[in-house]
């Protein structure tokens, strides 16, 4: 069982001045390391429009190394531009993974586009940057994961690995959407593509996950990492509907494999949950795991999905 001690909350947008597309929500942070700091990516909004529509900017905020709560910079401007008219992305960048890949950097990152039917509809697109990941550019004007037949809707949540030589996208595919009180609300599950060059992909076509409080459990955020012989996947999940207060929101689980595609869930062993107070109080969502400097860190999303930002918890003991 894994227990980890809470830090508390590292970065809130609301604090950031002069940057009119970035106002709330820190969302999906995903960490690169550099000597001095540590980058942590994440997915903000502008204020919305005039008829009340968002649109989501992927940014940059960096820590400290030698202390993970001093701020030392925010991004200028949004990593990546948003699509042109038409395209997958025209709306948005959220979430964004991002990996080295000898001298370029690649992020990997949810496009969302607006729909009439339903809310929004995602597919995932790379891009690439040579300025140590303060601008990318794409690789084209599509995704590079995108709809099938079993996987019709809302490819989304990317997270990219590499083990043994092998690339590994693990991400959600939606399964189906649900009308709740007159709303659309997606359901999804954690699915795997492998690739040998980081571009042209194999999907796995399997739900990874078993769902656990109802038979549309919604689960994303899927952050897996290789320790004492075995791979660990850290996720959030959620109920389908009426999700976005304290009884049915997002909460942290827990699954281990070893072979990458079977998977045993285990949420008893997640070792995180929600506050009795504060601002992670009502939900706890998005986990992202990392090392640093011989201890090991989870970045993760609190009320609201993130909407006044992400925190820290630390792994007490050793990793079992």
């Amino acid at each position: 069982m894994f227990k980890w001690k809470k830090l508390g909350k590292v970065f809130t947008p609301q604090d950031v001045v002069g940057r009119s597309w970035l106002k709330e929500f820190a969302q999906a942070p995903a960490t690169l390391i550099f000597d001095d700091f540590v980058r942590v990516y994440f997915s903000c909004r502008p204020p919305a429009d005039a008829n009340g529509y968002y649109v989501s900017y992927s940014a940059y905020v960096d820590l400290d190394r030698a202390d993970l709560f001093n701020v030392l910079r925010v991004s200028g401007q949004p990593i990546l531009s948003l699509g042109d008219l038409g395209e997958f992305d025209e709306f948005g960048t959220y979430p964004v993974s991002v990996i080295r890949n000898g001298e370029e950097l690649r992020a990997y990152y949810a496009g969302w586009t607006r729909c009439e039917s339903v809310p929004f509809n995602v597919a995932i697109g790379c891009a690439l940057s040579y300025d140590g990941g303060e601008t990318f550019s794409k690789l084209g004007s599509g995704p590079i994961l995108s709809y099938t037949p079993d996987e019709p809707f809302v490819l989304s949540g990317p997270k990219i690995r590499r083990f043994n030589d092998t690339w590994y996208l693990w991400y959600i595919a939606g399964r189906k959407w649900k009308l709740v009180a007159g709303r659309a609300e997606p359901v999804y599950k954690i699915r795997m593509a492998t690739s040998y060059d980081g571009i042209h992909w194999n999907k796995a076509h399997k739900d990874l996950i078993d769902s656990r409080i109802e038979e549309d459990e919604a689960q994303a955020s899927p952050d897996v990492f290789y320790a004492n012989g075995k791979y660990h996947m850290f996720f959030c999940y959620r109920y389908s509907s009426h999700y976005r207060g304290k009884e049915n929101g997002y909460r942290i689980g827990y699954a281990s494999s070893s072979n990458l595609i079977d998977w045993l869930r285990d949420d008893t062993c997640a070792g995180i949950d929600v506050s009795e107070s504060g601002w992670d109080a009502e939900m706890i969502s998005y986990p992202h795991v990392f090392e640093l400097d011989n201890k090991i860190y989870m970045a993760y999303l609190g009320d609201q999905v993130g909407r006044y930002g992400f925190g820290l918890a630390v792994l007490s003991g050793k990793l079992e």
